[in-house]
């Protein structure tokens, strides 16, 4: 009997995280424009960094490591380039000779654009729609076989 409460207990925990995590990525796929302090949490967990919690964190851990634009506030829009930065650091991908040098928003861009994670038209300076960091954080799961 204590055996099946047991089990009880940790099914549910389990559906309601799973259930938390869902609703939480339906309000992002309705999001415009995603600000870092959402891109930063999203894809650090992605990426499975240690020790990232929550939203706030995650930010900060990225700001300390230089994987954010200098000048990002957590509740600024992200934009396409700072995000590719994120996304290049975050899940350690090498690149090509001016983003080895450089380290730059830039290049991670078109780092991102060459291996086919950042598709169609898109623009360095544009905001990050919630549908697209989803894209972005699934195409470098994608090439790391996460």
């Amino acid at each position: 009997m204590k055996r099946l409460c047991l089990f009880a207990v940790c099914t549910a925990l389990t559906a309601q995280a799973f259930a938390q995590d869902a609703a939480e990525i339906d309000e992002l796929l309705s999001t415009e424009a995603v600000t870092y302090e959402e891109a930063a949490w999203l894809v650090l967990r992605a990426a499975e960094i240690p020790g990232i919690n929550d939203p706030v964190r995650a930010f900060d851990h990225a700001m300390e490591r230089k994987w954010l634009p200098a000048n990002a506030a957590p509740g600024d829009r992200a934009r396409l380039d700072g995000v590719s930065l994120l996304v290049m650091r975050s899940f350690g991908f090498e690149g090509g000779l001016f983003f080895t040098l450089t380290k730059s928003s830039r290049y991670a861009y078109r780092e991102l654009l060459q291996r086919g994670i950042i598709r169609g038209r898109a623009d360095p300076g544009m905001d990050v729609s919630g549908n697209l960091l989803l894209f972005m954080a699934g195409g470098a799961l994608s090439l790391t076989g996460g």
